[in-house]
Formats: structure tokens, C-alpha cells, sequence
């Protein structure tokens, strides 16, 4: 398995598309990992790396992020100890840090040497990290779906349909306290691949409720200009900076301008 991840990033040329496409890799063999371990039973696929994997939006992601969904929850240091040892019978050299003793519990998965190894880091020891969070208290109204894909490896994953993933994103746009270059590109994406799309709103107030919301919540006929205010404020240079390494196609943000962005947001 070591050997087919230092072929994806030999395929590759340039610095960010070497690394982007190893991690991909990475992530997926983990996921394989965590769904062979009964994972997806308990726990939904979220996040901007499921958009990745279930919608191939054209732009990748560093960590996985999932919601637990049930009231049982995934034995998680036992399952982190064994996919540090699943990783190493496959060649891997990593290292894992753990905490579950949070709301959202999270794992850091460092593979040593990996990117000496695939010619992308002079440095031997450097590590190539993938976080791991599992919210394991989730705001209610989320509903299931389940999605299957064949990106490195066939998986069936449990996760949210489109409106509570939308949901899921939005929210963040609207509460997060640092600005994100990657949220408002996945902003325009949804609403051009799914212009009709409309968020789970039951779903979005219980999260901004969570967040400590205090204005009066998004609904059908405002919510696109709740989000055109977010939009129109955003420094696009510093959107640019952060989305433009994790790109396919690096040239995309000559669409998704905010102009374009606000263009969608009014065109409904």
C-alpha cells in the first residue's frame, strides 16, 4: 500500500499537487480502515473532505471530520490504536495523538518520512499530517444518508444528505471566528452544481443555536442575503491565499470571483 501512495504522488507534478494528492490517498486508506473497524455504523462523513470524496468538488481538504449518529459511541482510543497499527503493517512510519476526553474528539495522524519519500520534502523526517474529528454531540436535524464511492478504494459511508451537509457549511460561514478562504469557495460550488439547493433549516438553527447565536435565525426567504452580506465583507485576497493551494485547477478562482459568488446568491 506504501508503494501504490508514493505512485500517486510520482504521477503528479508540482509541489501542491504532489502533496494533495498523496494525502488524498492517505485519507482513503484510513477511511478503508475505519470502515472496515464498523466505524461509518456510528459515525457520519462531514465536512469539506466528504465533499471531496462523495461529490469530488474540484478542491481537497487536510482533515476528516465526522458526527457521531447514534447515542453509542465509537470505542475511540482502541480504534485509533488500531489503525496506528493497520498503518504500520502497511509500511507506514506514524505517529497518533489522541484525545476523547472532548465534546469533539480528535486524533493527529503523522506519516515520518512520507514526503521525503515521494521527492516532495528534502527534509527526512518530516511529517504529513491528517486530523481526525468526531463531533459527539452534533446539533439535532441532521438526516442520514448513505453514499458510496470508488476513489482508491469502493466504500459505502454513512453521511448527511445535501440540504444538512449545505447546512453544515453555511453555518460555519456564519459563525466561524477567523475567515476561511475554502468555505466560500464551497459556497459558490454548491450553488452552482445545485442551483435549487436550499439548507436543512432545521438543521442550521439548532448548529447556530449550539454556536451561541443571538440574532434572529436564517429561513427560506432570507438566508441568501444573510449570506451575501458574509460575502460581500470577505477580503477575497486573503480567500484566494487560503483555497488556491488545495485547488485541482488553481485557475478556478477566476470563476469563482466574488463577484460570481454574489452573482449566485441574488440569482435564484
Amino acid at each position: 500500500m506504501k508503494d501504490y501512495a508514493l505512485q500517486v504522488a510520482s504521477s503528479r507534478t508540482g509541489y501542491n499537487e504532489k502533496l494533495n494528492f498523496l494525502r488524498e490517498y492517505l485519507q482513503a486508506y484510513v477511511l478503508r480502515i475505519l470502515f472496515d473497524d464498523g466505524f461509518f455504523d456510528l459515525c457520519a462523513f462531514v465536512g469539506g473532505t466528504a465533499l471531496r470524496f462523495l461529490y469530488r468538488i474540484p478542491r481537497f481538504s487536510e482533515d476528516l471530520d465526522f458526527s457521531v449518529t447514534g447515542g453509542k459511541l465509537y470505542p475511540f482510543e482502541r480504534g485509533m490504536l488500531k489503525l496506528k497499527r493497520e498503518l504500520e503493517i502497511s509500511g507506514y512510519d506514524v505517529t497518533i495523538k489522541y484525545n476523547a476526553s472532548k465534546t469533539v474528539q480528535y486524533a493527529m495522524i503523522g506519516f515520518v518520512g512520507i514526503m521525503y519519500e515521494a521527492g516532495i520534502s528534502p527534509h527526512r523526517n518530516q511529517k504529513l499530517s491528517i486530523k481526525i474529528d468526531i463531533d459527539t454531540r452534533p446539533p439535532e436535524g441532521a438526516v442520514p444518508a448513505t453514499h458510496i464511492s470508488d476513489i482508491y478504494f469502493p466504500l459505502a459511508y454513512a453521511t448527511y444528505d445535501l440540504p444538512s451537509l449545505f447546512a453544515g457549511k453555511l453555518n460555519a460561514l456564519l459563525c466561524r471566528s477567523y475567515m476561511k478562504g475554502r468555505d466560500f469557495f464551497d459556497l459558490g460550488w454548491y450553488l452552482s452544481r445545485w442551483p435549487g439547493l436550499s439548507p436543512n433549516f432545521n438543521l442550521l438553527r439548532n448548529g447556530l443555536r449550539q454556536a451561541g447565536w443571538e440574532e434572529s435565525f436564517p429561513s427560506e426567504n432570507d438566508w441568501r442575503m444573510r449570506l451575501f452580506r458574509v460575502v460581500e465583507t470577505a477580503d477575497w485576497k486573503i480567500v484566494e491565499q487560503d483555497v488556491t493551494p488545495f485547488l485541482e485547477r488553481p485557475a478556478d478562482m477566476n470563476i469563482f470571483t466574488q463577484e460570481n459568488v454574489l452573482h449566485l446568491l441574488t440569482d435564484d
